[in-house]
């Protein structure tokens, strides 16, 4: 009725003068015509005379302004209860642990950002006070706002919206929710119907992103699925150290002990540490739960949940992507049928070393495929297991030596002498072209025409990053390097973030990469978990790896170190401290990435020894430094049996400058000391 005055105080005016402009037209053509003319009753009129007519047209006005306000509040009505119908069938979803939570008000869109204003606010503690204590709040929807928005920071789904629109916020009270509907996928009383932060995969990077979601957020609830059925676990020592574990139950036990003689499980947590799914929504101060072999299928971006291979959905507010990859496999050896593939291993996970383990104490020959860091530690691994049970070990790769695809000529022939001692048969420059299974053994016929008879074979060439979800989830793969690209922040979109192996990031020295490193799996969790949490921080860190190839040598690695490079080695005599053993006494860890920091380090007071001329290629390499260059800048380095100095090889990458003479930069790390 407000509306319909004041629709009608603007147009009486004009009303009126439209009445007397036609009475004094009426009353000229009367006089002009010589003869007097009747105004008709019904012509509208200011005063009484006409005949009440301006009353007429004010209830016309009245009548038409009401039909239109009637129709505009039906349709806004309409709306709000087509709205809250939705929001009531997606809350109704949701399974509630007792009646007592049986109610609850439907969340607010979050609007866009621009159109936030501080006088329209929910106030907060209505809001809070009307969800129930224990379920975390619905996710607001994602409506059309699943655009890839790599930088934008959202909201977390349990702060009220600033700028909810004034429909929404006088959306009517909740009815009491309804069943589930018949057509929705019903939750396994195992299996939490929504987490605030899903981990999807249960490697190093997730474990690391569910310890830091925790640190900056004590009371939150980290929901991690693994297809895999054992607990977060570290994988590097599946391939070194478990191997020369004297313990004949290592298999079951898992534990192993370091270069240093300190003993470890292989798991990050125990099982006391984390908390059962089924307690997921209950526990008091939050946690972090494990749902093992659990596989995610399908990722509804828009909708903020995914479904599992069960058909069982959970809903999220933030969601990390860290599924790894799977190992390669040769084609010649997948066409080659059942018999030669059952008697191949893929090896990746604690089901693969146990598998290998069993099998090498029943055959009598054993094939590695690859020579990289996997290939060469299991076959130094298995070729000291065959000085005692005469197992003949034979590894063969393309490259001319041990990883020939990382190390300089002159080193991977060094190498290459190394692994032959630890019992290992080496053929080099192998390219398979069939394997057949025939008379109880393997034939691996190579292109070049030698054949290689064996039991079993070890296909370590390489991994592929596990990327099943792009297509489902509108998530853009590398076509270069593979993987799920992400921003500087480690973030794919909208409340997704991706980390470990399965992320191809941008390195703003190097360019973009895709990194399979413990170190970076661990520093890119933990950067993930803290952004996942609103840090909004970037990702600066040169991650590092190593390989051992038994307790005597070792080496840590970081930025690009590929061999197509031209390379600079500066060596010097080693001690005995210059070993990965003595490096786990000093530093306390048989996992060296764990006492590294993102720190940028201080440039130490350079040795005052002298340094040699760069030494040439000979029969010893004691311990040294080899500087990767791309455009005569430093781009690469490998500490040979040199440890603990990382921190000086990310700073020299990091300031990215030339350098005229490299022998006045190895004098940094010092490997000139006794």
């Amino acid at each position: 009725m407000l509306k319909c005055r004041t629709v009608w105080k603007k147009l009486a005016p004009l009303a009126r003068d439209s009445s007397t402009l036609s009475r004094q037209s009426v009353r000229r053509a009367g006089l002009t015509n010589g003869s007097a003319v009747r105004v008709p009753a019904t012509h509208m009129s200011s005063g009484s005379a006409g005949g009440g007519g301006e009353n007429k047209l004010y209830v016309l006005l009245v009548g038409a302004a009401c039909l239109g306000g009637g129709i505009y509040a039906y349709r806004t009505v309409k709306g709000d209860q087509q709205r809250y119908m939705e929001r009531m069938a997606e809350i109704s979803s949701r399974p509630h642990k007792a009646a007592s939570q049986k109610t609850t008000i439907p969340s607010q869109s979050e609007p866009p950002a621009v159109e936030a204003t501080e006088t329209e606010a929910v106030p907060e503690p209505k809001l809070q006070a009307a969800l129930s204590p224990e379920e975390p709040s619905p996710p607001a929807p994602d409506a059309e706002a699943a655009a890839p928005c790599e930088s934008a920071e959202p909201l977390p789904a349990d702060e009220p919206v600033v700028g909810a629109s004034p429909e929404e916020a006088a959306e009517p009270p909740a009815a009491p929710v309804v069943e589930e509907a018949a057509d929705s996928s019903p939750a396994s009383p195992s299996v939490p119907s929504h987490a605030p932060y899903l981990l999807i995969g249960g490697g190093t990077a997730s474990f690391a992103a569910a310890r830091s979601i925790r640190a900056r957020d004590p009371g939150a609830r980290v929901l991690i699925v693994t297809e895999e059925s054992d607990l977060p676990y570290m994988r590097p020592p599946l391939s070194k150290e478990l191997w020369f574990s004297d313990d004949p139950g290592v298999t079951e036990t898992l534990r192993f002990k370091q270069w240093n003689g300190k003993e470890r499980s292989i798991y990050f947590q125990p099982l006391s540490f984390y908390i059962h799914p089924e307690e997921f929504n209950s526990a008091e101060n939050g946690g972090v739960a494990v749902l093992t072999g659990k596989k995610v299928i399908h990722m509804d971006v828009r909708g903020n949940k995914v479904k599992l291979d069960d058909d069982t959905e959970i809903s999220y507010d933030k969601c990390l992507i860290a599924t790894g990859g799977m190992p390669r496999n040769l084609q010649a050896i997948e066409r080659a049928g059942e018999d030669v593939t059952k008697r191949t291993t893929l090896f990746r996970k604690i089901d693969d070393f146990k598998s290998l383990d069993k099998v090498s104490r029943s055959i009598s020959s054993i094939t590695i495929i690859g020579g990289g860091f996997l290939g060469s530690e299991l076959a130094c691994a298995l070729g000291r297991r065959s000085t005692e049970s005469g197992l003949e070990v034979i590894q063969m790769f393309p490259e001319k030596g041990n990883m020939g695809k990382v190390l300089p000529e002159y080193l991977s022939n060094w190498t290459t002498e190394k692994v032959k001692k630890e019992g290992v048969k080496i053929i080099s420059e192998a390219l398979v072209k069939s394997v057949n299974y025939k008379d109880d053994k393997l034939e691996i016929q190579l292109k070049d025409g030698r054949l290689v008879k064996t039991d079993h074979i070890v296909a370590a060439v390489g991994l592929e990053p596990n990327c099943d979800l792009a297509k489902s989830a509108g998530l853009e793969v590398d076509s270069d390097f593979g993987g799920f690209r992400v921003n500087a922040e480690l973030q794919a979109r909208s409340n997704i973030w991706v980390a470990g192996d399965a992320a191809c990031f941008y390195d703003i020295r190097l360019g973009r990469r895709r990194v399979e490193h413990h170190d970076h799996a661990v520093v890119s969790g933990r950067l993930a978990g803290e952004n996942m949490t609103g840090a909004s921080k970037p990702y600066w860190h040169q991650s590092m790896f190593w390989s051992d190839l038994g307790p005597d040598v070792g080496y840590e690695a970081i930025g690009i170190v590929d061999s197509s490079l031209p390379t600079v080695g500066v060596f010097a005599k080693a001690t005995a401290k210059d070993t990965p053993k003595a490096a786990t006494e000093k530093s306390g860890t048989g996992i060296r990435s764990e006492s590294e920091t993102e720190d940028t380090a201080v440039s130490p007071v350079a040795s005052s020894t002298p340094a040699p001329a760069v030494e040439q290629h000979k029969d010893g390499y004691g311990k040294g430094v080899i500087f990767y260059l791309r455009d005569k800048v430093v781009v690469g380095i490998i500490l040979w049996n040199v440890f603990n100095r990382m921190p000086i090889a990310r700073k020299i990458i990091k300031d990215g400058e030339e350098h005229a003479d490299l022998n006045e930069v190895a004098k940094l790390f010092n490997i000139h000391e006794d």
